[in-house]
């Protein structure tokens, strides 16, 4: 190989190696919820009004585009990015995004702490 090519190439091999990835660590377990009642938690979710800022599967109408989709939520490793996805994390985001991160555009909805339960294990079961 000609040294000219050779030595940009191996000029930006370091940087790139540096660069983190979202493969690069092992991903928190995900915690599923051992309370709450799912199908009481998809009619909160309608109720709520969840599915006008977010895709919901199971939830008529929830085809929202403001906030991310929550299809396979049951899967994911973070809540918010910032949270490990287990039931107590959820129910935190879902009654107060503000003090999980400030500023997000997550509303708080005044949901309580057992509607928060339930819409979690709905929530988990989407995976």
């Amino acid at each position: 190989m000609n040294n000219r090519i050779l030595w940009p190439l191996l000029a930006v091999l370091p940087i790139v190696a540096a660069v983190p990835g979202c493969g690069r660590t092992t991903p928190p377990p995900v915690s599923r919820p051992d309370s709450g009642h799912p199908e009481r938690g998809a009619e909160l979710i309608a109720r709520y009004g969840c599915g006008s800022c977010h895709t919901i599967p199971g939830i008529d109408g929830a085809d929202g585009l403001v906030g991310p989709p929550l299809t396979r939520f049951g899967a994911r490793s973070y809540i918010a990015g910032e949270l490990p996805n287990s039931a107590e994390n959820l129910k935190r985001w879902i009654t107060d995004p503000q003090s999980v991160e400030p500023g997000t555009a997550m509303p708080n909805l005044g949901v309580d702490p057992i509607d928060a339960e339930d819409i979690a294990a709905y929530l988990h079961t989407l995976d």
